[in-house]
């Protein structure tokens, strides 16, 4: 299938995820094979309330998700099976990008607090079938923190808007 290059000025561009569920800020770089993404934590995000009362910390599937929604601006960006791209009409796109399909190896080695600045860096390993398969860091400062390896594909997007329960 032949893919197509996409440069844009925001995140929100790259993704149909919208706040509060876009957990990426900014795109540091990007190349066809990495992706460096960051998040600040500010402490006001909803999954933080609960999570745990007076000591919040950044639940590790909220981590998992921004390196996910980080590959996915990688799909958007370097592997595109659409010359024309348009996150912000969600029934204009043939194609849903990145959609999660495997997780594995996830290893969490410290905590994401209000304040960090955290820097997401994925790595694409291998492009098989239409699987992409990459792994991640999170750091905070020179520490990592988060992990993982997880695989992505690109689904017909009438599959997502599909009939309830199919």
């Amino acid at each position: 299938m032949q893919t197509y290059h996409h440069e844009f000025p925001s995140v929100e561009d790259y993704l149909h995820h919208r706040a509060p569920y876009l957990m990426v800020d900014d795109i540091q770089s990007i190349s066809d094979s990495e992706i460096v993404t960051s998040r600040r934590v500010t402490g006001e995000e909803y999954f933080l309330q609960g999570h745990f009362p007076g000591a919040p910390v950044v639940p590790g599937a909220m981590m998992q998700e921004m390196t996910t929604q980080s590959a996915g601006i990688l799909i958007a960006a370097r592997y595109n099976p659409m010359p024309e791209y348009n996150t912000h009409d969600p029934h204009f796109n043939e194609y849903a990008l990145g959609v999660l399909v495997k997780v594995e190896q996830a290893r969490f080695k410290g905590f994401a607090r209000p304040g960090d600045q955290l820097v997401i860096r994925v790595n694409l390993n291998e492009r098989l079938s239409g699987i992409f398969d990459f792994r991640a860091t999170i750091a905070v400062g020179e520490k990592i923190i988060m992990r993982n390896r997880f695989q992505l594909t690109n689904i017909e997007s009438s599959v997502l808007t599909g009939p309830v329960g199919v």
